[in-house]
């Protein structure tokens, strides 16, 4: 999700539950809360859909980048297909559109920060490790780059750094993405749990990557990140059905969490993405992904937001 210049919010919505259906972008409008389609995310010259996650403006509110997960099925044939977007867009939709990179397996978050786009790729199969476990990372693009080809591999010359999952139960790896109030990144290690603080030198390059927080017992999975004004972070734990807040001083708490459930009074349905807005931490709920580490149990219509008051 994202804030546009007119204050509006705006949810990305991949339609992974109906294969025909092509992603696009709402439109949350501030005050009344009117939902308004706001436009059709480019589709992929191949596969004919568009499979838009995570989405961040840069600093004009003009030009939004988007992360296109074709591979998110893991279907054969869409692996290795995922995009990055660069749409220049208006109140009424894209004026003009560029690649900034293709062939990537699993792009996922993304955030802008000084000229640059930082993207977590929660899959790297190519990387192999002795022991088997998942390698994912997180990659670095210039806001002008074009047409960069991905390789998914340690290759790249755009791969920022790497993350390896231990948790062979949930082999899901970078995911939810943030700039803290300091500077740093956050970045969450899905399967693991697990929130990683990077420090960047002032090349861009990685001056440390540090894992910071993890508590099992308030925290199980780390998908979308945000913060609030008062420095506090708050993450969709997606498996737990929950909403866990790491508050300036380190401590982890569950601070919502609801059963399986419809979402229609409000309760979270596999939460994927918070936001900060109005006042309120707005979540966007995923409710598809089954498991026997998920609290969800079956994909329901319709799709619903929630939001908890501060």
């Amino acid at each position: 999700m994202e804030i546009d210049r007119n204050g509006d919010l705006v949810l990305s919505c991949p339609n992974f539950a109906d294969e025909k259906t092509s992603g696009c972008l709402l439109k949350v409008r501030k005050g009344d809360r009117k939902v308004t389609k706001w436009l059709d995310v480019p589709v992929h010259p191949e596969t004919g859909v568009a499979r838009n996650m995570g989405i961040a403006f840069d600093r004009s509110k003009k030009n939004l980048f988007v992360c296109d997960n074709q591979g998110w099925s893991e279907r054969p044939e869409v692996l290795y297909k995922g995009r990055i977007l660069k749409l220049t867009v208006n109140d009424e939709g894209i004026e003009e559109w560029k690649t900034v990179a293709y062939h990537m397996e699993h792009p996922n978050g993304v955030r802008y920060r000084d000229g640059y786009i930082y993207v977590t790729q929660s899959y790297m199969h190519p990387v192999k490790r002795p022991d088997g476990l998942l390698v994912s990372g997180v990659y670095r693009f210039r806001e002008d780059e074009e047409n960069v080809e991905i390789h998914n591999d340690l290759t790249d010359r755009n791969l920022l750094c790497t993350f390896v999952t231990g948790n062979r139960n949930c082999a899901y790896g970078a995911d939810g993405i943030v700039f803290a109030p300091d500077g740093s990144l956050m970045v969450g290690n899905f399967g693991d749990g697990e929130v990683y603080r990077i420090i960047l030198n002032q090349d861009g390059s990685v001056r440390e990557q540090v894992p910071l927080y993890r508590n099992a017992a308030e925290l199980q999975s780390t998908d979308g990140m945000c913060y609030d004004p008062a420095g506090n972070l708050y993450i969709a734990d997606f498996s737990a059905n929950a909403l866990c807040r790491i508050s300036p001083d380190g401590q982890v708490k569950r601070i919502a969490s609801s059963p399986d459930t419809d979402g229609l009074k409000g309760e979270l349905n596999q939460p994927g993405e918070p936001i900060y807005y109005d006042g309120k931490i707005v979540l966007s709920c995923f409710n598809l992904v089954t498991g026997p580490d998920k609290v969800n149990k079956s994909h329901t219509m319709p799709c619903t937001l929630a939001y908890i008051e501060l």
